[in-house]
């Protein structure tokens, strides 16, 4: 059987509006969308119609979505609000986005349109209630407030009695495609794996970098020696006290070299 790997990475460049039309056509129109058909329309992409750009079109429009991943990349850069006082740890969106789904985009003057595309061009999720079920925060720094850097090695030490009534768990991306690191052999940790090593006080350590300090290996999370990466800690049924910040989780911290 062949080996087959789908590529989810979003392509900034023209092939991005073939795709964009490829759904548009197959796809029905519902209410939330109407905001965007006449701006679509302007693409020369239209339901029941061919698109066809010309070579100068698809010359802007690559030029464009050029533009569009800079202005993303810079968006996503300046960090979202953080979550604990003083942290680096942050809500995983913008509000607007959060209240935009949670009601369908009902607000007629309230589409989020920035918003909801910085959203998807770093995670394909919908983030409806968060808070219920479970919850997202997201690092793109370390203590210092420098970004990660996937040839060093860095510990995220999580306290005891994290207010959850499942578990928690931290995952590593690639800073630059936000996808999940490739040619490693796990992305994440969590709390209810047995084999995950606790201190004497009940704290957890989680170590990320391109080797496994001596000895931790069940704790450890590979990164790509030659990339930047960010992580998401997610807790599955946050309890009261987690919204309330009396539990904090600290920053990451790199490590010097041994």
């Amino acid at each position: 059987m062949k080996d087959v790997t789908y590529d989810s990475t979003i392509r900034y460049d023209a092939s991005f509006f073939t795709n964009l039309n490829r759904i548009v056509q197959a796809e029905p129109w519902i209410e939330r969308d109407r905001a965007m058909i006449d701006q679509l329309r302007a693409l020369g992409i239209e339901k029941g119609k061919p698109f066809a750009p010309s070579e100068a079109t698809q010359k802007i429009l690559t030029a464009a979505i050029g533009e569009a991943k800079a202005l993303l990349e810079q968006r996503y850069d300046a960090g979202f609000p953080p979550f604990f006082p003083s942290s680096h740890w942050t809500y995983p969106t913008l509000q607007e986005a959060i209240e935009g789904q949670g009601t369908g985009y009902a607000d007629r003057n309230k589409y989020a349109v920035d918003a909801r595309a910085l959203l998807y061009s770093y995670g394909y999720i919908a983030i409806k209630r968060p808070g219920t079920a479970q919850f997202y925060l997201i690092s793109i720094r370390d203590k210092d407030g420098q970004g990660f850097d996937g040839g060093k090695t860095y510990r995220l030490r999580v306290p005891q009695n994290a207010p959850v009534q499942q578990y928690w768990s931290v995952t590593a991306y690639d800073r630059q495609t936000h996808a999940l690191i490739k040619n490693v052999n796990r992305a994440s940790r969590a709390s209810n794996a047995a084999e995950v090593q606790k201190n004497a006080d009940g704290s957890i350590d989680i170590w990320f970098g391109p080797t496994a300090p001596t000895g931790k290996e069940s704790n450890w999370v590979p990164t790509d020696p030659q990339r930047g990466f960010e992580l998401m800690f997610r807790v599955y049924g946050p309890n009261k006290e987690f919204f309330d910040k009396a539990w904090v989780l600290p920053d990451v911290e790199k490590l010097a070299a041994q």
